[in-house]
């Protein structure tokens, strides 16, 4: 079965665009009421006990990408027995990942209060706060969480998306009355249990309805079973680096400058992410069109691809970072205040951060599809490695500087190097390496350069929070995309990136008149 790519992009897309803005809008609200009924401290703490069950979710790290990459096979194949057993194979998975992630949350739960610097509001008791989060992770997976490999194997992230609008909707009206009339957090939580349980509930039942000859039954031999084992010790390691990078800050944060440093770095964390998230859903959307295509397609077609998806990412994250340079310092101005704002120093570092981030992110992508685990899990333990240790180094001399740029570090001068010599080692043609190597360092030269002339013009715009925001982002815009305009349109995959722009866009107008 070969997939229809550009349909099932478009509509990932468009549904994961209206979800992104949701998602951001929505907790940005509750993370300000947070912040204004309950105190900063909170905030803090929320995103700590977030950050550690992110580490305990390294069990899970493998399992889904694994799963996901022998779909694409057994669904090009139109093998039903296979997909069959492979859901069985991926219930049976989770549950034992559930079973772990609960045995060692609850070894760790004497040591929470060790990575809390300072004081904890004295309503509270970290404990019962950390077994209501630990409960929520581990629930979700025995409740058929499996049934996720159909919606991405299957591209259609659209239903998640639907499903988590409409079940966070409710729950998000709910935490507000608690918040603003009752300012519990604990009610709150519970809140935050019963949703992720709902919506795990609720995309079964869907997926069931859309796919009701996909059941767990079957057996896989036992060669297949070693294979997808091998496939998930090594997408565990390549994985690994990403959930110590954005997870062990944080909780560094909390254990040497306490929790409200950490509710400081995780407002400006919050927006750069929500960035970043948003070139996600891009990626995200075609994620199981790049596995299709690298297995459907010649390899002349596969690297144009890749140029021509690079650069519209590169646009895109030019776009966003000279936003974040100009305009994030009177957004905290007017959302948190002046009090909890950083210097303009560590709004730089952060938007290095998101550019080399968002980078990594891409290639990370095409070395999923391409299920190049294996020759790549080595680098992963190194460029974790490498930014613990600065973290550790740095963080008593150089505070909130030594946790961002030792993050920097170890993606700019580890992961994308060597990430990028293995696609062109074993998923493109390594002649091409060379070009592309350039092509990238153009980018991150161009963007340098925008981001100094737009930030020379809105530098000068001092007016009220308000006012300042909303012109420097409409001068940020229009700078940013006249310059890439004029500096990316002399490149020769420039064409081709319009061609997939206005095809991209055409099909959304499309589907909107459907709709209508």
């Amino acid at each position: 079965m070969k997939l229809n790519r550009t349909k099932n992009a478009v509509r990932n897309s468009f549904y994961g665009g209206i979800n992104f803005v949701y998602t951001t809008i929505a907790p940005f609200i509750m993370r300000t009421l947070m912040l204004y009924y309950l105190g900063v401290e909170y905030t803090g703490l929320n995103g700590l006990f977030a950050s550690i069950l992110q580490v305990l979710n390294l069990t899970e790290l493998g399992v889904g990408s694994a799963m996901n990459y022998s779909m694409y096979r057994a669904i090009a194949d139109d093998d039903e027995a296979r997909i069959c057993a492979l859901m069985k194979l991926y219930r049976k998975y989770y549950r034992i990942i559930g079973s772990v992630i609960a045995i060692i949350g609850l070894i760790i739960l004497p040591f929470v209060p060790k990575l809390i610097k300072g004081s904890v509001p004295e309503d509270l008791n970290v404990f019962i706060l950390y077994l209501l989060n630990l409960s929520t992770t581990v629930l979700s997976y025995f409740l058929f969480a499996y049934r996720n490999c159909l919606v991405a194997s299957f591209q259609r992230n659209d239903i998640n998306s639907k499903v988590t609008m409409s079940v966070n909707t409710v729950t998000y009206i709910l935490q507000a009355i608690v918040l603003v009339c009752f300012r519990n957090y604990y009610i709150y939580l519970i809140l935050s249990l019963l949703s992720q349980l709902f919506i795990n509930v609720c995309t079964a039942y869907i997926t069931t309805k859309m796919f009701p000859k996909y059941h767990p039954v079957g057996e896989l031999s036992k060669e297949n079973i070693s294979a997808i084992n091998r496939r998930v010790k090594d997408v565990f390691t390549a994985k690994f680096s990403t959930v110590v990078m954005n997870s062990s800050d944080p909780i560094i944060i909390s254990s040497f400058l306490g929790l409200t440093a950490l509710a400081m770095y995780q407002n400006y964390y919050y927006i750069v992410h929500a960035l970043a998230a948003l070139v996600s859903v891009l990626l995200t959307s075609v994620m199981a069109g790049f596995g299709n295509s690298l297995l459907t397609e010649t390899a002349e077609k596969n690297i144009k691809d890749l140029k021509k998806f690079t650069m519209l990412i590169m646009w895109l994250s030019s776009v966003f970072v000279v936003g974040i340079l100009s305009c994030i310092q009177p957004v905290m101005d007017i959302w948190v205040g002046p009090d909890l704002k950083f210097s303009f120093g560590i709004v730089i570092c952060f938007c290095i951060y998101f550019y080399t981030s968002v980078t990594l992110r891409l290639f990370n992508m095409y070395k999923d599809a391409a299920g190049i685990w294996t020759y790549d899990k080595y680098r992963p333990m190194v460029a974790a490695g490498t930014n613990l240790t600065l973290n550790l180094l740095s963080v008593k001399f150089l505070g909130i500087y030594g946790i961002i740029l030792s993050t920097v570090v170890a993606q700019l001068f580890v992961s994308i190097p060597w990430i990028l010599r293995n696609l062109f080692t074993y998923v493109f043609d390594s002649k091409a390496l060379g070009s592309y190597a350039k092509r990238i360092l153009f980018y991150f030269a161009d963007t340098t350069i925008i981001c100094l002339i737009s930030w020379l013009v809105c530098n000068s715009i001092v007016l009220s929070p308000w006012l300042t925001f909303l012109t420097r982002g409409v001068m940020c815009v229009i700078i940013s995309n006249v310059l890439l305009f004029i500096t990316y349109r002399m490149l020769p995959e420039y064409a081709d990136c319009k061609e997939l722009f206005l095809k991209l866009i055409s099909k959304g107008r499309m589907k909107l008149k459907k709709k209508a």
